[in-house]
């Protein structure tokens, strides 16, 4: 029997841990296959509900990104359950998967890069360090591609592109409220700009109302910008949510201003639900979104061209049902499980066998 572990930074709410769950999953349904999934901090929400799938997960506890004791306890979860596959996620994963397999014979080790963002630049240092450990380095977009290659030094031959997915079903039977909401899903970092799509609203009739769903550290500055804008009453910051279709629902577009992206599992998952989308025009998100086709792009940082857009798709009735059909299309096409759980499956379990 195959055995792999999927190991990650953390399993909180988010992109990259969402796109392991649903991975995983897929995997332990498969046959003569075992798939354990494991964090180096606590359990977490995604955590627990691999858990309640019947997925095996191991929170490793570390104290922090320094934690050796964390690598140890990795690298004996690795030596007895006798993997013969780790593939790992994001940077501080991708270092203790290859120091926890350093000296051991016999273990593939892939590694994935789910990033544009330039800084902190240390941690491209690092990954260039790491990634001659890892037989391959899976990408989500060409954009991602580019950034390991040019700020990794990963060979072009070892790159291999695997775009984030979603399951269409999942977002049936959504249908927007039609009153105007605009919605960001998502982490409250810096990288999202979400300032930027606060003071899009200033711009936009009164009638325009924000609904803010997610956590980070950004959250007492966008509270504060919020009230200094006299906005109070037009924006609302809604916390986390265990899935992007409850926001979704209570939403009629989808704004991500953000100045860098590796995918942006978000923007698919509106797309399948047939909500209209209004992005940057930055690496990561012009791999997913077509301008004009799919969803509106525009310049990063633009306030007033972001709120010009939202605009037009919330007035112009032909374009908002054009971008919900093509988006919903190329879901099915290009970004469903069904088109790339087989580019996993050949990654994962037939080059292996071969």
């Amino acid at each position: 029997m195959r055995r792999i572990l999927l190991l990650l930074t953390d399993l909180e709410l988010g992109g990259t841990p969402t796109v392991v769950r649903e991975l995983a999953t897929r995997l332990a349904a498969e046959k003569d296959l075992y798939v354990h999934v494991a964090c180096l901090d606590r359990l977490g929400p995604i955590g627990i509900e691999l858990q309640s799938r019947g997925v095996d997960v191991t929170a490793l506890n570390a104290r922090g990104p320094t934690d050796l004791s964390a690598i140890h306890r990795l690298h004996r979860l690795i030596s007895r359950q006798k993997f013969d596959t780790v593939f790992s996620f994001l940077i501080h994963a991708n270092v203790a998967a290859a120091a926890a397999t350093l000296f051991s014979h016999g273990i593939r080790l892939l590694q994935s890069i789910q990033t544009t963002q330039p800084n902190p630049r240390w941690h491209w240092r690092l990954q260039s360090i790491t990634q001659h450990a890892a037989e391959k380095i899976i990408v989500p977009s060409p954009s991602a591609a580019l950034a390991a290659m040019d700020w990794a030094d990963v060979p072009a031959e070892k790159i291999l592109v695997i775009p984030n997915a979603v399951e269409p079903t999942d977002f049936a039977g959504i249908h927007p409220p039609g009153k105007n909401r605009v919605g960001f899903i998502g982490r409250l970092d810096p990288i999202k700009r979400i300032g930027d799509l606060i003071a899009a609203m200033a711009e936009l009739p009164s009638d325009y109302t924000l609904h803010i769903f997610g956590e980070g550290s950004e959250r007492e500055n966008l509270q504060s910008l919020i009230q200094k804008m006299n906005l109070n009453d037009r924006v609302a910051l809604h916390g986390p949510i265990p899935r992007a279709s409850e926001a979704l629902a209570t939403i009629d577009v989808l704004a991500l201003p953000s100045a860098a992206e590796g995918f942006g599992l978000v923007l698919i998952e509106a797309m399948a639900a047939g909500i209209p989308v209004v992005a940057t025009d930055v690496p990561g998100i012009r791999d997913v979104i077509e301008n004009g086709q799919t969803g509106l792009l525009v310049p990063p940082a633009d306030s007033a061209a972001l709120a010009g857009a939202i605009r037009e798709i919330l007035t112009n009735a032909d374009l908002r049902g054009h971008l919900i059909a093509e988006g919903r299309l190329r879901v099915v096409e290009q970004f469903s499980w069904r088109q790339v759980f087989p580019m996993y499956h050949n990654l994962l379990v037939e080059e292996h066998s071969a």
